[in-house]
């Protein structure tokens, strides 16, 4: 996907007029406390080859609008009334979020009203038009020390008009929105319906998936909190093995279309002989296939570990007829269980082959999305609320707030949802975890009759997993 300066520029909902709350600081600086000079941008590319093949001045190279306060706002603070709505899964940060968005409003814009919406999109409809809450500085003073969101979550689609019905009513002019890809979603679907109005109303997002597959950022936020969670659960489960005759140790975690997690939390803790995840195609049986793989590590150590992300496999499960046809309340198609495969799988092979394997299985999902976030997360996260309201006061709407090349910066909304970050088979860190499972990264070959489970005699290309 090629971009140009323009796909990258956000919409302003007009000039600025007011005075900002950081005006005086600012003008004492030649740089925003963001270390981005206000009308600088930031490069979507960094290397000299990708800058060099634009063939472009500086100013027209495609860049990103750069985040932080602005000496002049968009928005009188006095009559602002904000809403904050928190939509899909739980990720680890979600309250950090909320309480630095409500600080940030109250204290130095001085924003005297702020409704939380409850439920996610839901608390939105006209079915539950009382469902919101009063945001301030003491409810939210706490919050941060503890997981999920006060405010509730939930998935699904609502009627775009209507949400806006619902925003007039409670006469909201700026709306944060904290989600994933289908809260973007919604979030522009939103915007579109409030710009076809003419309504003078900001939408501002602040993207979030622990499975960190979000394009044009740096790192979701709660990520590095659940990919250090999983690491614990890698570590018991590989106690849990060593410790049983011919052990064999599975952790299933997030991951539906990006293995980030899985890699990241292997890498953490070192323990993990095979790691599976969606972005790289695996083989049950045959000579080079996982029941092999899993045998050799039996034989050799008495014990092997396997994590797999949770999209792993998927081919294998429909090949077995062991999809649904069917998708969850966000659209996403619903996934088969890959544990229950591996399980299965590894169990019967093993005994075929003579052993006797203890089979050892977490599948920690929940016990993740639902932990407070870590220290570098909690940071992160304020950060991020803090450039969020910046932008909302200064205009700025269809717009997420992320961090590239450690550089906060706008992003307009569709290029959020406009395709997914994946784990690169060919990239440093995939080469990193098959360093880490003691095995170097071997080039795919083709051939003619390789046995995939029943997949039959064809021409197919195959690649090393970390096994």
């Amino acid at each position: 996907m090629t971009l140009h300066l323009d796909d990258l520029r956000v919409r302003h909902l007009g000039e600025c007029h007011y005075d900002s709350p950081f005006s005086e600081i600012l003008a004492a600086k030649q740089t925003s406390p963001h270390y981005v000079a206000e009308g600088d941008r930031v490069l979507l590319e960094d290397t000299v080859s990708m800058l060099a093949e634009h063939n472009l001045p500086p100013a027209r190279l495609p860049s990103f609008e750069a985040a932080g306060p602005r000496r002049k706002i968009y928005f009188d603070p006095a009559r602002v009334t904000a809403g904050i709505v928190t939509a899909g899964g739980l990720c680890p940060g979600l309250n950090d979020v909320i309480r630095g968005l409500v600080q940030e409003l109250t204290v130095h814009y001085e924003v005297k009203r702020i409704l939380g919406f409850r439920n996610g999109f839901r608390g939105m409809t006209a079915e539950r038009c009382n469902d919101t809450i009063e945001l301030t500085p003491d409810r939210v003073r706490d919050i941060h020390n503890a997981g999920g969101t006060i405010l509730g979550s939930s998935r699904g689609a609502q009627d775009a008009d209507e949400m806006v019905d619902s925003l007039v009513l409670r006469g909201i002019n700026v709306l944060f929105v904290i989600g994933g890809d289908g809260g973007m979603r919604a979030a522009t679907r939103l915007a579109a319906a409030i710009r076809a109005r003419g309504l003078d109303i900001a939408v501002i997002g602040v993207p979030k998936t622990i499975d960190n597959d979000l394009p044009y950022t740096d790192q979701s936020f709660g990520f590095q909190s659940a990919f250090a969670q999983a690491a614990n659960f890698i570590s018991s489960v590989s106690v849990e093995a060593a410790a049983s005759p011919d052990g064999i140790g599975i952790v299933k975690l997030m991951g539906r279309h990006s293995g980030f997690i899985a890699c990241y939390a292997s890498l953490a803790r070192n323990a993990a002989d095979i790691v599976l995840i969606p972005e790289v195609p695996f083989v049950l049986e045959g000579p080079d296939g996982l029941l092999a793989r899993v045998e050799q590590h039996v034989r050799a150590k008495g014990f092997v570990v396997i994590v797999a992300a949770e999209g792993a496999g998927q081919d294998l499960l429909a090949e077995r007829g062991l999809l649904e046809d069917a998708t969850d309340a966000s659209g996403n198609a619903k996934l088969g269980d890959i544990g229950a495969l591996l399980r299965e799988s590894i169990a019967a092979h093993l005994t075929e082959v003579g052993l006797a394997p203890t089979i050892r299985y977490i599948d920690p999902s929940y016990a993740i999305r639902s932990v407070t976030a870590n220290a570098y997360d909690s940071v992160y996260c304020l950060r991020l609320a803090h450039a969020a309201v910046h932008a909302a006061m200064a205009g700025r709407t269809e717009t997420a707030v992320v961090r590239w090349r450690r550089r906060f910066v706008h992003v307009p909304m569709p290029l959020i949802t406009s395709h997914r970050n994946q784990v690169d088979p060919d990239g440093d860190l995939w080469m990193s975890v098959l360093e880490a499972t003691g095995h170097l990264v071997q080039p795919r070959t083709c051939g003619p009759h390789i046995d995939l489970g029943g997949r039959g005699d064809r021409d197919v290309c195959r690649s090393t997993v970390g096994m």
